[in-house]
């Protein structure tokens, strides 16, 4: 499992932002763990190893290099992250129904989505950890996700955004969505699934923390397939 965090830790620095050039050597990179990410960062931005990506400037990199590491070391929070990004990757692509590119609807659903799971306590940052910076993680192993060779499709991690929506397909009536009517059916569904043993709740965590999460799911859900002029995912 280390082995898995470290590949994940290494993938997602090289994969994001940098800018200019840092002063690397004159920090003792051996002071502490975090001494030394920033400085790993650094040299991968120095040797041109990245572009810069959501508008950091290199403190920010840097300190977005230490939250990675201290994601990885959750029990939890990243896994949950990691099947979020996988999900978003199959069945909310950063492209229109018509096949062009639309990335911002892409990422408004990560933001979304990621904020609903910090809210219902199912991906807690870590101490020193934005919820900013779990977006950016996620980001960017959705972005590293996008370009699947056609794999997603054939794993479907997306399945349970597909049947979120279409809770909200059967619940649009003329264009306009009945809200109320989606969250009692989603609701509805959660307790099938709870009392058929097809789902089962984490310790310390509620059917009524899950319907709302859910329900939070199913308008970022809606606001892509607006924003991309999808009628389904």
């Amino acid at each position: 499992m280390m082995s898995v965090k470290n590949a994940v830790l290494l993938g997602v620095f090289l994969g994001a932002a940098g800018c200019a050039a840092p002063s690397v050597y004159a920090q003792n990179c051996t002071a502490s763990k975090a001494a030394a990410i920033e400085c790993f960062v650094g040299n991968a931005v120095t040797t041109k190893l990245t572009e810069p990506r959501y508008g950091m400037a290199l403190p920010q990199f840097k300190a977005y290099g230490v939250a990675v590491s201290e994601i990885l070391q959750t029990n939890h929070t990243y896994l949950v992250l990691i099947g979020i990004s996988s999900a978003i990757a199959d069945a909310l692509p950063p492209k229109n129904a018509n096949g062009t590119t639309n990335q911002s609807a892409q990422d408004l659903a990560v933001a979304q989505i990621v904020d609903a799971a910090i809210a219902g306590g199912f991906a807690p940052p870590p101490s020193n950890v934005t919820a900013q910076q779990l977006q950016w993680f996620t980001l960017d192993l959705v972005n590293a996700m996008n370009d699947n060779g056609g794999m997603m499709q054939m794993l479907t991690p997306g399945v349970g955004l597909r049947i979120v929506d279409s809770y909200v397909v059967t619940g649009t009536s003329g264009g306009s969505v009945n809200w109320s009517l989606v969250d009692a059916s989603l609701a509805t569904a959660v307790q099938n699934f709870i009392s058929s043993g097809l789902m089962k709740i984490p310790a310390g965590h509620t059917p009524a923390q899950v319907e709302t999460f859910l329900s939070s799911v199913a308008q970022a859900v809606y606001a892509y397939k607006v924003s991309t002029n999808r009628a389904t995912l």
